[in-house]
């Protein structure tokens, strides 16, 4: 499997938490207190890191919900960066920038 530049926070929780401690996903999420089908959607790549897992991934494995969810938001801002180009959108010049 070709990883990508960022990985999904999957990736990251398969090959730093389960991996090296020699546990399968259903042992995995027993230790977070999350059914198998969560954390398996999660590793394969087929779900988002919400907040609660990131909080669980924190207390049980260390990092900080916040590092967690950086892997997310790397994850998903290097998605729509490839999608930017095709975004299209009409120019509107305001007298202020609005953020």
């Amino acid at each position: 499997m070709k990883m990508k530049n960022p990985p999904h926070p999957g990736f990251s929780v398969r090959v730093d938490c389960l991996e090296p401690h020699g546990l399968s996903v259903t042992e995995g999420a027993k230790i977070l207190g999350v059914s198998r089908s969560a954390l398996s959607n999660l590793v394969n790549e087929n779900a988002d890191l919400s907040w609660d897992m990131a909080i669980r991934l924190a207390k049980a494995f260390g990092g900080t919900p916040d590092g967690w969810m950086r892997l997310q938001f790397q994850y998903d801002a290097a998605r729509v960066a490839e999608r930017s180009k095709h975004i299209k959108v009409k120019t509107f010049a305001a007298d202020r920038v609005c953020v």
